[in-house]
């Protein structure tokens, strides 16, 4: 396995007491939050494997709180998620589920407010790291570890070539790629990581572009 950080190897600055149960968890929880773009109103989370086992003892729970709350992982305020969640009005529910999942640290996170909801699926793989492999039904694979883009666009011929112009037109390189869809011709995402900070003008150019419906951003 190659490693992009020495701290994918000896794990993050973090609240313990686990790098996969704590740090990962609360990471998983704040790129939720930064893809809802907005502080949720409600969470219900769904956690399988050994989450669903040994959240309470290992943190998972007040992680996955703090992480919707915008907090990192070395946060202090992960300890008080659950008084500060109240705090500020937002309801939640751990549901422990039984059936397995491809991998043993699973949560699928279902958050929203009056504007709307989302889904998103995580995994913890160790050392604080995780990845997102499903949004909004949609299967991918996001790292966490870069800037990222997630454009929503008609499955139409040239769309993908036209938003890499644009990217690359601002000097950017990607770093990482992947297009699905859930029927031939019809919704599709584009999850692009890339290897340096973007600002609003990269946004709204993707965001005129033919064909595209909805551009997100993910921050290192």
């Amino acid at each position: 396995m190659k490693y992009r950080s020495v701290f994918e190897i000896i794990g993050p600055v973090m609240i313990g007491p686990s790098s996969s149960h704590t740090a990962g968890a609360a990471r998983i929880g704040r790129v939720a939050r930064d893809l809802f773009g907005r502080q949720p109103e409600w969470a219900k989370i769904h956690l399988y494997g050994s989450f669903a086992e040994t959240y309470k003892g290992h943190g998972t729970d007040v992680a996955i709180i703090g992480g919707l709350l915008d907090y990192d992982t070395f946060d202090e305020r992960i300890k008080t998620s659950f008084e500060d969640a109240a705090a500020l009005g937002m309801t939640f529910e751990f549901i422990p589920e039984e059936e397995e999942a491809d991998h043993p640290n699973t949560a699928k996170i279902i958050i929203g407010d009056s504007k709307g909801q989302m889904e998103l699926v995580g995994i913890s793989i160790g050392g604080g790291t995780m990845e997102v492999t499903e949004l909004n039904g949609f299967p991918l694979r996001l790292s966490g570890h870069f800037p990222a883009l997630l454009v929503v666009h008609d499955d139409r011929s040239g769309v993908i070539a036209s938003v890499s112009n644009v990217i690359a037109s601002q000097g950017m390189n990607i770093a990482h790629m992947e297009v699905g869809r859930k029927e031939k011709g019809k919704m599709a995402l584009m999850v692009i990581e890339v290897d340096q900070m973007f600002d609003e003008s990269l946004t709204n150019e993707l965001q005129a572009l033919p064909n595209v419906t909805q551009v997100s951003t993910l921050a290192n």
